[in-house]
Formats: C-alpha cells, structure tokens, sequence
C-alpha cells in the first residue's frame, strides 16, 4: 500500500522554506527602509551582540565560530555603522562590540516587519490556524531556547 504522507524530508525543507521567506521578505521591506546593506546572517549577529554589548571572543562562542571568523563580521558591520567599538568601562583591557545607534534601529524595524508577516500569514491561512502552528512548534521544540550559532551549525561563515 502506498502512503498518502509526504516523505519524511519534505518536513524540514517546508520549515526552512518558511524560515526563508520570512527572513527574504524581512530583508526586502529592510532594504526598502534604509537598511539594504544588511543580510540575513547579520541579524544573527547583532542579536548575539546583544544590548550589553560582547568582545568578540565571546561573539565566536555564542555564533560557534572562530574569533577571527567573529572579528571579520565585526569589521563588515562596523564599516556598515551597525556596530561601534570601544572599551569595556569595567576593564579597559577589554574591547567591547556594542550596537550602534544604527544597529538598535535595524532591530527595531526588524521586530515590527516580523509582526506585519506574521499578520500577513494570519491573514492567508486564518489566525486560528497560525495558533495552531505557532503552538504546535512550541510543543515540538525546546522552550525558551533559540540559538544563535547558525554560522557554525552550517559549517561555515563568511
């Protein structure tokens, strides 16, 4: 007898492709309000910075990739005004990435873009469904848990 189910690895290619439509169309609104320079990896990044800002040993660890791998997206960044450096007021041994005010605005924008796609699917599908979905993920995964370290999980980073 022939199943009716789709193979088993049309799943996580149907939740990437999710995942990558979402972050295409993050990235075309972005570009459309000031931030056309951005790709979808630095987001990762400037999460991992975070708002207490990181150096860049740490940005490696929290990324899964080598420091210098963590410097040279510090460079592109700074060079795009997304971040600033400096050092840390506690140790001035320490150098600091912190977002710059650029940065926060990407984040920003990039939050209420999130929310308006996420009303698009809602729109598409039906709120009651995008619940569903949205819960039943929730039961799937861990909670609380969203990691950072796509570049190393890949196997690579530019």
């Amino acid at each position: 007898m022939v199943s009716s189910d789709p193979p088993g690895f049309e799943l996580p290619l149907r939740l990437f492709l999710g995942f990558r439509t979402l972050v295409d169309e993050l990235h075309a609104e972005l570009g459309r309000q000031g931030h056309p320079d951005l790709r979808p990896m630095h987001g990762f990044v400037m999460q991992a910075i975070g708002t207490r800002g990181t150096t860049a040993a740490e940005l490696g660890r929290r990324l899964g990739v080598s420091k210098q791998a963590a410097g040279k997206t510090i460079d592109t960044l700074e060079g795009l005004g997304y971040v600033e450096r400096g050092t840390d007021p506690g140790d001035a041994r320490r150098k600091i990435v912190r977002l710059s005010e650029r940065g926060v605005d990407s984040l920003v924008r990039s939050a209420r873009i999130f929310d308006d796609l996420r009303a698009r699917w809602a729109a598409t599908i039906g709120e009651d469904r995008l619940h569903a979905l949205e819960a039943d993920l929730r039961t799937l995964t861990p909670p609380d848990y969203f990691p950072l370290d796509v570049p190393g999980w890949f196997g690579g980073y530019q």
